[in-house]
């Protein structure tokens, strides 16, 4: 068999690791039949940039279950593929062109489509390489682009048939618009910051009423030119005579009616809410139920419209200073308040949010959400993990708001939508008119997200007519890996489109985790400086130290702390595997099949006791690691691995195999069986821990002379159930001799006598029985020696075990000139008090004056010193 090097070197072990797997085609779809196939399909990277930290993590997460299932005797299938992430892709673009002095406009829409597809592949190669050094198992031959030709044709087909369904429409809504980027955005794209911002009071005088007038207050002042009426709560007493009446809007003198409804508060702030439809997503509201008008006050890059009167061209935040400087002259301005509110921001360009009414293209929630529901609401459910997170999808799918889907982009899926330049005719159709110079193209194009609800089906080679063999295999895939944050934004589209136009649900199981923090707890961004780059941690400390740290830190639906420190410990585990097996390799001539393992240990003997507990311990570590992760508790399934590893592979079953490998007391069938067992469990132990360091265990793997892979190994549950009479006496005495060494400062150098104290134990028998294994074994691994006649240790120090003894010889240990002179310290302090005592009582005035009872108490400690300094000479001269 091959050495391993002496030292571990993460680099040199995970270099070409990868090209291997990837030459063997270990990782591609083998459609056999005789297998049950397990599948995922990856959540698509941004082409934005390169991976961070999280998608190591997801990544690692979907790679161990690949692994896991494969080892498992599944036909595994892990269908790699990037986003084209419309607006943080076009954002990433323009602001390389205009570090070049070059807009989009300048290039025209085809030639910056160009560059933003020499953008894309670009990142895609850096990503693949990523891939490759976290060591993903994906099926390169599958990968998919979510703007590639093919999705492309299903994406089309999706929107044209929604809307012959009428699942999709055009109209106008309240959206999220970011003025910069000038393009509506999905409230993923949101990011919400405290902002410093203030309150401001107008009069709303009555009309035909110079002295009464209501007080207003509002943040935007800019908006109000898009007031259509005050609202007021009916059952608000001091309004309840001004409903129905007119005020004055202050910016523009129009007449505005008051209105009522309930959705005012009364406590909140004046309890007068002045309603801009056009502006707000809650007055939208209150326009669609009473009918008000929608004016639209803002141009698409957040200046001031016609409707501003002196106002129009400015930018929004200039005219809302210049309105209240006139307000204020025409004493219809109250006052400001300072305050600390949530404002919206772009994700992609920092613009601040302006909800505006906007002409859109819309989904039709209502009935998509009413099959999740019915779905979630069936035996046949997609079960969470955690279970909580079911419920989080329901309450969102049970109060769901039409989605807007079109975006003012060039790069993305343009919307297969023609209008006739005289009549306005609307054309939907996957194919354009066939008199196309009379048609103009709806220039927008869709939501990224809708072209990623297509994503399980759509990797699958999905078509309307014909279920491909990928469908019928490998669908619906077995496990969504994700993070908790997009269970609305992708989770669940990726539901409802797939009911809509598979019929089935997209993915037996959800698997939620949450989000990296850094050591202090914080969320990781490029705003604060606390980001990861997962390069530079491989680069350090290998790929496996990484991902074993990413898969054991974290449960289910809860966030990670990155921990440099964690990350050194679990180096220093993999480099202790490292030593094992070295150790274990020099020592044994090979590591037999399973097969040819099966037949030794046939020959297994009662004194076989090391041997038999660890096949136990093998199998009761293979049972619970393979129930925690087929449960998704990686955390538990590492913490097992890593217990059975390091503490009863490495510290116990190698220390005792050492002993019976070096002993002449064991003949040589004896010594053959356990080092066969010692390759035996080695093996059983990569396999078991490939899942989670693949690297290492691929090169420890191959130096054993098996399979060209360890990955065409399988996980065996072999059931070891040995009787172990005799064994856990052994394991009891090594340590609390350890202990004993460890407490009393005993080196291990230190040659210890001992006598084995049975009498009256009920394990007499049992250890009896074992005794010659026993003592030979407890001999030599603990440099010592057990005594079979008690007399021979006269002093001795009793260490209790169960209900037995360990009667250790003091004259092994301790060093005797140290008690001396400890002892005769001792001595000189009892002489004092002996002295003091002494002189205390022949004193006459102390007798005369001091109470009987103080007296007696002096006089006891007097005879309690004597009898103190009196048994130290004995047992100094005991010493001596």
């Amino acid at each position: 068999m091959k050495e391993l090097d002496k030292k571990y070197n993460h680099l040199e072990v995970e270099k070409d690791k990868y090209k291997k797997w990837i030459d063997l085609n270990i990782f591609c779809a083998e459609f056999d039949l005789k297998k049950p196939a397990y599948s995922i399909v990856i959540p698509p990277p941004n082409v934005t940039g390169k991976l961070h930290l999280g998608h190591a993590w997801d990544g690692a997460l979907q790679d161990f279950l690949i692994r896991f299932k494969k080892l498992n005797g599944f036909d595994t299938l892990w269908i790699p593929g990037m986003d084209h992430a419309g607006i943080a892709t076009q954002a990433k673009v323009e602001q390389r062109l205009k570090e070049q002095g070059i807009s989009r406009y300048d290039l025209g829409r085809e030639k910056f489509i160009e560059k933003v597809w020499e953008w894309k592949e670009e990142y895609a190669e850096k990503i693949r390489k990523q891939w490759a050094k976290l060591g993903l198992g994906l099926d390169y031959s599958k990968e998919k682009f979510t703007y590639s030709e093919d999705l492309n044709k299903i994406v089309n087909y999706i929107f044209v048939e929604m809307y012959k369904k009428k699942l999709i429409y055009k109209g106008k809504k309240i959206v999220n618009w970011d003025s910069i980027q000038k393009t509506t955005i999905s409230n993923i794209e949101v990011i919400y910051k405290e902002t410093k911002g203030a309150m401001y009071y107008f009069k709303y005088f009555l009309e035909n009423d110079i002295n009464n007038f209501l007080t207003v207050a509002t943040t935007r002042p800019e908006t109000m030119f898009g007031d259509v009426c005050l609202v007021v709560n009916p059952k608000d007493k001091r309004y309840q005579k001004y409903i129905g009446k007119n005020v004055i809007n202050p910016v523009n003198n129009k007449i505005i009616p008051i209105i009522a409804d309930e959705y005012v508060e009364i406590d909140f702030g004046t309890g007068v809410m002045k309603c801009t439809p056009a502006h707000d997503v809650n007055d939208f509201e209150l326009g669609i139920k009473y009918n008000l008008e929608q004016i639209n006050v803002m141009n698409d890059d957040a200046t001031m419209n016609e409707f501003a009167n002196e106002f129009i061209g400015l930018d929004r935040f200039e005219a809302r200073k210049k309105i209240i400087i006139k307000l204020e002259k025409e004493n219809l301005f109250l006052k400001e308040e300072e305050i600390i509110h949530q404002v919206g921001y772009s994700e992609r360009s920092n613009a601040i949010i302006e909800p505006l009414i906007s002409d859109q293209w819309f989904v039709k929630m209502k009935p998509l959400a009413e099959e999740v529901l019915k779905l979630q609401n069936s035996k046949d459910k997609i079960n969470f993990f955690p279970l909580r997170f079911s419920d989080t999808l329901n309450k969102w799918m049970e109060s769901i708001h039409d989605w807007v889907i079109s975006r003012q982009l060039w790069w993305g899926h343009q919307i297969p939508v023609w209008y006739h330049k005289k009549t306005n005719e609307i054309y939907v159709n996957v194919n354009p008119p066939e008199d196309i110079e009379n048609w103009i193209r709806d220039t927008d194009v869709l939501d990224t997200w809708f072209s990623s609800a297509f994503w399980p089906f759509a990797t699958m080679q999905w078509s309307p007519k014909d279920s491909s063999e990928l469908m019928q295999r490998y669908f619906p895939t077995s496990t969504l890996v994700t993070g908790y944050d997009i269970i609305f934004f992708w989770v669940a589209r990726m539901i409802f489109q797939s009911l809509e136009f598979t019929n089935q649900k997209p993915f037996q199981d959800v698997l939620l985790h949450g989000l990296i923090r850094d050591e202090k707890g914080q969320k990781m961004s490029k705003s604060l400086g606390n980001g990861i780059d997962p390069m530079e941690v491989i680069e350090n400390y290998g790929a496996d130290s990484l991902r074993f740290f990413l898969l054991t830190n974290s449960s289910p639906g809860q966030d990670l702390r990155y921990s440099e420190e964690k990350i050194i410990s679990t180096w220093n585990f993999v480099n202790k595997i490292w030593n094992a097996s070295r150790f274990v390799l020099i020592n044994i001539d090979k590591v037999y099949s399973d097969t040819e393992f099966k037949e030794i240990i046939k020959n297994l003997k009662e004194d076989n006791l090391i041997d038999k507990w660890i096949l136990n311990k093998l199998y009761k570590c293979q049972k619970e690691v393979y129930e925690a992760a087929n449960n998704y508790e990686f955390t538990v399934a590492g913490k097992i691995l890593y217990n059975f590893i390091w503490t009863e592979y490495c510290s116990w079953y190698i220390e005792l195999a050492k002993v019976k490998m070096l002993s002449d007391k064991f003949n040589s069938k004896d010594i053959e069986i356990t080092k066969a067992t010692l390759g035996y469990v080695l093996k059983q132990i990569l396999v078991m821990l490939h899942p989670f360091t693949p690297f290492v265990t691929e090169e420890i793997y191959s130096t054993l002379n098996l399979k060209e892979t360890i990955l065409k190994e399988s996980w065996l549950k072999e059931e070891y159930n040995f009787k172990l009479d005799g064994f856990k006496h052994l394991k009891d005495i090594i340590s609390a001799i350890r202990e004993f060494r460890a407490s009393q400062n005993i080196k291990n150098s230190i040659f210890l006598n001992l006598f084995l104290n049975l009498d009256n134990s009920k394990s007499k028998k049992e250890i009896e029985s074992k005794f010659e294994f026993i003592k030979i074994i407890i001999e030599k691994i603990t440099n010592s020696k057990i005594i079979l006649n008690k007399n021979e240790i006269k002093d001795f120090t009793s260490i209790q075990i169960n209900d037995y003894f360990i009667e250790i010889s003091n004259d092994d240990f301790l060093d005797n000139e140290k008690i001396i002179f400890k002892l005769n310290e001792k001595l000189l302090i009892l002489e004092k008090e002996i002295k003091r005592s002494k002189k205390m009582l022949s004193n006459e005035n102390f007798i005369n004056k001091a109470s009987l009872e103080k007296v007696e108490i002096e006089k006891q400690k007097f005879e309690d010193y004597k009898n103190q300094y009196e048994s130290l000479l004995t047992k100094i001269n005991k010493i001596k």
